[in-house]
């Protein structure tokens, strides 16, 4: 389970002239990645602290698979779900092993159980339990101590995590490779995940969903290919380049625009792409090998068929 739903929720801080989140209402189903995006000062980090009640709302409710928040004890609450902040947060005393078992521990876990854990999360993230279990943070490049992060936020099997901007203190190159670890590990356990980012781009090539906030409101709520095809205003416009029509399918996906094929068909092509593959990738090996279709293969698995006619059409859209 993790199904998150926001009703009318406002949050005032007493200090502040304007209101921090006004009248936000929205679902996120279990599995989705959901992004927030916006610029600064919008209420991103906000609405994500008032999932796990760092902040109360001021009006509204909160769910969490249909249970209001506020009737759960804090810690209860809290076991439920994963955070990962900027920069790791890891606690610079504790080894990566003891960084990781730190829920665990405080859900009574086993010793045995939980350094199986930690040794299977180290794993999932790519750092061999046998190197990685016992350096401490600081022997640490970003990159793997962010991997750290997102291992301790699982450590618990929590319903839900939130991710605050956690790699925008990474460099570029080291911040691509962690997306696709993301995409990686959401694709193997279906978390419900609520992403925090002002970056475009990683919202575009991460989400299932984004939500776009202005002030204090949202102003969409769509699928990525929605956004960038029909965004609701001249802000949304504006904020994610919907006029760019190359950059746009360096952006999206291949599953936007790829045609389903039914279960158990068989894959036989030479030329094949991922569907989480960008839709600019897919044109140049179209235009490159001069075939009709690409197969459109997940692991081993035939999922769909992608044109030059189908990206075409996106594209006119």
């Amino acid at each position: 389970m993790g199904t998150i739903s926001f009703e009318n929720v406002s949050l005032q801080f007493p200090s502040a002239s304007q209101a921090a989140l006004q009248g936000v209402s929205f679902e996120i189903q279990v599995g989705q990645l959901v992004v927030i995006l916006g610029p600064s000062g919008c209420g991103k980090t906000t609405l994500l602290k008032m999932v796990n009640r760092l902040y109360e709302p001021t009006s509204g409710r909160i769910y969490l698979d249909g249970t209001d928040i506020r009737l759960l004890k804090v810690t209860k609450l809290r076991q439920q779900i994963g955070y990962v902040i900027q920069q790791s947060g890891l606690f610079p005393h504790m080894t990566v092993a003891q960084n990781i078992a730190v829920v665990p521990k405080l859900l009574g876990w086993s010793r045995i159980k939980y350094q199986s854990r930690v040794d299977e999360l180290l794993t999932l993230v790519e750092l061999p339990p046998e190197i990685y279990r016992n350096r401490y943070p600081a022997q640490l490049s970003g990159g793997q101590q962010q991997r750290v992060g997102v291992a301790r936020a699982l450590a618990g099997d929590p319903k839900v995590i939130l991710m605050d901007e956690p790699f925008g203190a990474i460099d570029a190159i080291t911040r691509q490779t962690l997306q696709d670890e993301i995409l990686r590990l959401q694709r193997q356990l279906k978390k419900t995940i609520l992403f925090v980012s002002h970056d475009v781009e990683e919202a575009l090539r991460l989400a299932d969903k984004i939500m776009i906030l202005q002030q204090g409101q949202i102003v969409q709520f769509d699928t990525p290919f929605n956004i960038l095809t029909r965004p609701a205003n001249a802000f949304v416009h504006e904020l994610v380049g919907a006029g760019d029509v190359l950059r746009q399918l360096g952006l999206l996906r291949v599953e936007a625009a790829m045609r389903n094929v039914p279960e158990g068909s068989s894959y036989g092509s030479e030329y094949a792409i991922a569907p989480q593959d960008n839709l600019r990738q897919a044109l140049s090996l179209l235009l490159r090998t001069g075939v009709e279709y690409l197969h459109v293969v997940d692991g081993e698995k035939l999922v769909g068929v992608l044109t030059l006619e189908q990206i075409c059409h996106l594209t006119r859209e």
